[in-house]
Formats: structure tokens, C-alpha cells, sequence
């Protein structure tokens, strides 16, 4: 072990099933020596790839955290070759407030390499960063957009300059069969989770499935069944892995909202009214949504327009609206051989 002052209670190298929690120390106004207690399960048996998953790193993005309760709960040992770690919701706390941010504030997506002598989710960070990465081979973060984004239900990657890993990382990431697949950049700020397994050289696949406050039974089959193929994709889940040929589907449609401009951002505050639909291309210039302001009647509403053409692949799902937030981010359709 590291210099963190995690404890978990599980052999992270033992076979077979353990299930257990990290207990990240803390201090409340209820109990001054108290833990946070975040659930981990491995499964292990035998020689082969590791897998780390991963759900709920944002409290209000459920999807991530029903499929991997569901991994945890079901898998077997003997379904296994290797190792598949599990850690249904990373931000417990969060998800039982259905937010996005930590009680503290904190974004846990924003928190990484992390720090053993920093604030919990530092120290969560850290753990994850020193002790889980390291033993995986393949990082699994699921994603989608909360409350307040609605997204086309996509795989998702960051462009890699290691030719090798940026490979495996789209292999990855078209193994979760979703009609769509983005590459995306960091727009709010640094210390992302997959930014620190990627700098370790891991082959990381993460998603956005959907958002928007709700999640459709649809949803839900995705999620399961793509993570379900990535992990057997990546040799440690027993069973061939599905192709979209084999499911009847064409080819899925490849993303790239890798320039700034392709986050649309409110230029004022007021109530967001969208007028493009997920999906749907626009041209460089074209209204995407106008802001109404509930104290000026009197006053027009503020168009916001397309910075850049391409599909519509995000969308703000909540009407009210700050400065600055996020409201529609648009992609350009890239072919296959632009990943290589």
C-alpha cells in the first residue's frame, strides 16, 4: 500500500469474489471520527487482463451506477479470466443527493491525481490514481449528462498521442456498440479521472448516455450491454464479443467535438429555450436556442448561435440558465481512418 489513508477492506490481488468498501476518513458536525464508505467488489480467477470499473463519479449520472450494481452483484468468479474491480458509485454522497457536485462542493471528475493529505475526494483521487490504475489494464468510466445535459447516448475517448493506446482506446470504445461515438476535449478545467488513467497508459473507455434528469429503460439495456461487451472485447469477461454487424446495425457514426468553439455557452443568464433537436446538423451561425429574461418582459430574448457546423450532440435540459453554462455542443462527423 501507498501513503493514503484509505483503508479498504478487501486483498485487491486475493481470487475469487470479495466484496467490501474503501473507508475514507472524515469528520462531520454528527461524529468526529467518522468514515466514508464507498463500495468496491473484485472478481478474480486466474491469469489475464484486469478491468476497473467505474460509475458514478458524478451523483446525478445513475446509468453508470444501476449497470455496474448490476455487474457487482451477478458476475461470477468462474465468468471471469483476470480480474473485473468494480466501484458501483465513487461519490455515495452525491448520488443520494442526486447532484452532480460532492456535499463539499467538490467535483470529483476535477479532484485527480489527487493528494493523501488533501480533503476526501483528494484522498479518494489518490487512492484510485496510486492503487487501483496501476493494477488495471482497462479503465471503464461511465458516463452521462446529469440533470442538466441531454446527450446523444455515445462511447466516448480523448484523443491519445500513443498511437498503440489510442487503438486499443477506439477498439474500446466502438465495442460498446453505441449508435454513436464521440472524441471529446476538457473544456471546465483539469484532473479528470481518465485523464490520469490515460497519462498512465491505460486503455480507458468511457460514455455519455443520455442525461437529462431521467433515465429510459433503453438507457439502461445499453449501458448493460455495452459494458458487458467492452469487458468481453477486452478478453476478461467470458463469451465472444458482439459486433453491430452481428446485431443488424451499420457502422456507428463517429464525433469529434475537439474544438473549443464546439461548447456553445450561455452570453447571459435567464431561461434557456432550445431550438434544435439531438441529432439534428446545423450550419456555423444558426440559432441553437434563444435566453428569455423573466424580469424584462418587454425585452427580446438573446439568440445563441452555432460557433461551429456539425450534429447537435449535446443539449442543456434545464431551462434555467446561468452566464457561462453550457448549452448545446455541436461535432463534426469524422471517418474512421482520422483515428488511426
Amino acid at each position: 500500500m501507498t501513503d493514503s489513508p484509505i483503508r479498504c477492506t478487501i486483498d485487491l490481488d486475493a481470487p475469487g469474489k470479495q466484496i467490501g468498501r474503501l473507508q475514507v476518513p472524515r469528520s462531520s458536525n454528527t461524529s468526529g471520527w467518522s468514515s466514508l464508505f464507498v463500495p468496491i467488489v473484485s472478481v478474480a480467477r486466474g491469469e489475464g487482463p484486469s478491468a476497473l470499473v467505474i460509475g458514478g463519479v458524478h451523483g446525478d449520472e445513475p446509468e453508470g451506477q444501476v449497470a455496474a450494481l448490476n455487474l457487482a452483484r451477478d458476475l461470477r468468479p468462474d465468468q471471469v479470466t483476470g480480474r473485473v474491480t468494480v466501484i458501483p458509485c465513487l461519490s455515495p454522497d452525491a448520488s443520494r443527493a442526486y447532484t452532480r457536485l460532492w456535499p463539499s462542493g467538490a467535483n470529483l471528475n476535477r479532484s485527480f491525481p489527487g493528494r493523501p493529505d488533501g480533503p476526501a475526494d483528494e484522498q479518494l483521487a489518490h487512492f484510485l490514481s496510486t492503487e487501483l490504475f496501476p493494477r488495471a489494464d482497462v479503465v471503464v468510466d461511465i458516463h452521462s449528462g446529469g440533470r442538466t445535459a441531454l446527450c446523444l447516448p455515445w462511447s466516448e475517448m480523448h484523443w491519445v498521442e500513443d498511437a498503440d493506446q489510442r487503438r486499443r482506446m477506439v477498439e474500446g470504445m466502438l465495442a460498446w456498440n453505441t449508435d454513436w461515438c464521440c472524441v471529446y476535449i476538457d473544456v471546465a478545467g483539469t484532473g479528470l479521472l481518465v485523464g490520469e488513467a490515460e497519462r498512465q497508459g491505460k486503455t480507458v473507455i468511457s460514455t455519455e448516455l443520455g442525461g437529462g434528469g431521467h433515465v429510459t429503460a433503453e438507457i439502461h439495456r445499453l449501458a448493460a450491454s455495452g459494458l458487458a461487451n467492452v469487458l468481453r472485447h477486452e478478453g476478461v469477461l467470458a463469451g465472444e464479443p458482439i459486433t453491430r454487424a452481428a446485431l443488424g446495425k451499420p457502422d456507428p457514426t463517429l464525433l469529434m467535438a475537439t474544438d473549443v468553439d464546439d461548447y456553445v455557452l450561455a452570453p447571459e443568464t435567464g431561461l434557456f429555450e432550445t431550438l434544435v433537436s439531438l441529432g439534428q446538423h446545423v450550419d456555423p451561425g444558426q440559432p441553437v436556442g434563444r435566453i428569455h429574461f423573466l424580469e424584462r418582459p418587454e425585452r427580446p430574448p438573446e439568440v445563441v448561435g452555432a460557433s461551429n457546423g456539425g450534429i447537435v450532440c449535446v443539449i442543456r435540459a434545464i431551462a434555467s440558465t446561468s452566464q457561462g453554462d453550457n448549452v448545446v455542443v455541436t461535432a463534426r462527423v469524422a471517418e474512421r481512418s482520422e483515428l488511426d
